[in-house]
């Protein structure tokens, strides 16, 4: 069985799971904390970044963009279940700038600040989160949920009529943010009825149950109906 080196809030490492999940493939998880410097991980992948899949005869696929391409190469969906990159070349190109903008726009702008104050530092026993910091980006939150809400209004997924792989990755983001507690859903509009639909499928069940030490998720995280 194929390994997946992972953190538990990692979005990246989520959108991975949720991506497994959904072509229904089973992987065993092997959890880091990058931030720590392991000299073994750093001999992985010196950038020192997740995720990191091993799935042996290959070599380590290393990085979010190519671990998607290993598991639509190597692991696609069969039967009824749908690719979650589309056919069509118009549909494909806007899941993709959905995926950039969740995997760098938003990680770059909110979810990488708010791990790196309140469970990096943490984690580290290097300082409190800094609530500057933590006003900047959820203030930049309010701004990327309005985008998607606005989005949201005219169509029934992401990007179009379809699910796909951009749902996964705005999703990743979203229960991440949600376990920190970073989301108001009463003002988060359509973006809300949308993650609560993505939120419901089967492949976010194991998301849900995960839980880090000395640092409880809300009482919204794990709740269907929230």
């Amino acid at each position: 069985m194929a390994k997946l080196l992972h953190h538990k809030l990692d979005p990246a490492c989520r959108l991975i799971r949720l991506m497994l999940g959904e072509y229904g493939v089973d992987i065993e998880l092997v959890e880091i904390s990058p931030w720590r410097r392991d000299p073994d991980f750093l001999e992985l992948n010196p950038a020192a970044s997740l995720p990191v899949m091993l799935d042996s005869p290959f070599p380590p696929v290393i990085g979010i963009l190519a671990t998607i391409a290993h598991i639509e190469s190597n692991f696609g969906p069969e039967g009824p279940v749908e690719s979650l990159l589309p056919d069509n070349p118009s549909q494909r190109a806007e899941t993709w700038r959905l995926v950039e903008w969740a995997l760098i726009k938003l990680e770059n702008e909110v979810t990488g600040y708010l791990l790196e104050e309140k469970l990096v530092k943490r984690d580290l026993r290097s300082g409190a989160p800094d609530p500057a910091v933590l006003r900047i980006a959820k203030a930049n939150l309010n701004e990327h949920l309005a985008y998607f809400s606005w989005l949201l209004a005219t169509r029934h997924w992401l990007a179009g009529d379809n699910m796909t792989l951009a749902d996964f990755a705005l999703a990743a983001h979203f229960s991440t943010l949600d376990y920190m507690g970073d989301i108001d859903w009463d003002k988060a509009g359509e973006a809300k009825d949308w993650y609560a639909r993505i939120k419901s499928r089967p492949a976010f069940r194991t998301i849900l149950t995960d839980r880090v030490v000395g640092m409880p998720a809300t009482k919204t995280y794990a709740d269907l109906d929230f």
